[in-house]
């Protein structure tokens, strides 16, 4: 089926499922939306993010997208399950995923889950968890300073660090061998994450997973992309473009092309892909 893959998230850390599913399914086109005028999402009440949600798969459904991937922690934990329950086409969130992925990771199943506050809060990733192992230990911990960093550019460095050494220091008394990446934003700080903790533990991001979980439904649905149709990507920001496409060169290494400023409350603008990046994947 020839129609592209809609994914949403509150800002730019939604590439990072983005780049995964175009580097596993080469063929699929991608139509992505970036809430970076409203992010993050994290401190926000459950209505805000359930109607900022709404509106981004409004938008993507105006594109008539195959299967909607909602590539933020925040809005899969308030969204997922309401939004397929409504709608007729597939839908994908990124905790089940991350929570899979630890899991199998976990020598121990001892797992710590670090993310915004409203992920954390809603108590997501225990569930999915202990869905899956009943007897996971679960150490849950909110790092709301992390999301302003990555959008701002700030990945490596010393304030970097300073702000991750800090947010994590409560986990110093708390035993775990596997540390999930709760929040698609957080990968970008990997490194800096990693500085911080045990060499042995395992740091788990959601993108892998999330990707093969993508590539299932769509061949169980009969709809992968079929034939020698050139994928095209489509990239739309509710906040500044420039910045947008500047941040997802520094931070992910990836070359999005034309960005394009949209008012979530407008349809999107009609072929507004970049045909200089048409069929080449997005890292540079």
């Amino acid at each position: 089926m020839n129609k592209p893959i809609g994914i949403i998230d509150s800002g730019i850390g939604g590439l990072t499922v983005a780049t995964e599913i175009i580097r596993q399914l080469s063929k699929e086109s991608i139509v992505y939306i970036g809430d970076s005028a409203r992010c993050p999402y994290g401190p926000r009440s459950r209505e805000e993010v359930r109607r900022f949600t709404w509106q981004m798969i409004d938008r993507l459904l105006e594109a008539d997208v195959k299967m909607i991937v909602i590539a933020c922690n925040t809005a899969t934990a308030v969204v997922l399950e309401e939004a397929r329950n409504k709608l007729s086409i597939p839908v994908v969130g990124v905790i089940r995923p991350g929570a899979i992925s630890a899991i199998q990771a976990s020598e121990r199943g001892e797992i710590a889950v670090i993310g915004t506050s409203g992920t954390i809060d809603s108590g997501a990733y225990t569930v999915a968890l202990t869905a899956i192992k009943g007897d996971v230990v679960v150490e849950s911990l909110a790092c709301p300073l992390f999301v302003p960093l990555v959008e701002q550019g700030i990945v490596t460095g010393p304030e970097a660090l300073a702000v991750v050494k800090q947010s994590l220091a409560p986990l110093q008394t708390t035993t775990f061998d596997t540390l999930i990446l709760g929040c698609t934003h957080y990968p970008l700080l990997t490194s800096v994450i990693a500085s911080c903790l045990p060499p042995h533990v395992k740091i788990i991001s959601s993108a892998k997973e999330t990707a093969r979980e993508v590539s299932s439904l769509l061949f169980h649905y009969n709809q992968a992309q079929q034939g020698d149709v050139m994928p095209t990507y489509r990239f739309y920001t509710t906040g500044d473009a420039a910045q947008f496409k500047q941040l997802a060169a520094q931070s992910l290494h990836v070359e999005t092309g034309l960005v394009v400023e949209v008012d979530l409350a407008s349809r999107l603008p009609a072929d507004t892909y970049d045909h200089s990046i048409v069929g080449k994947g997005l890292c540079s």
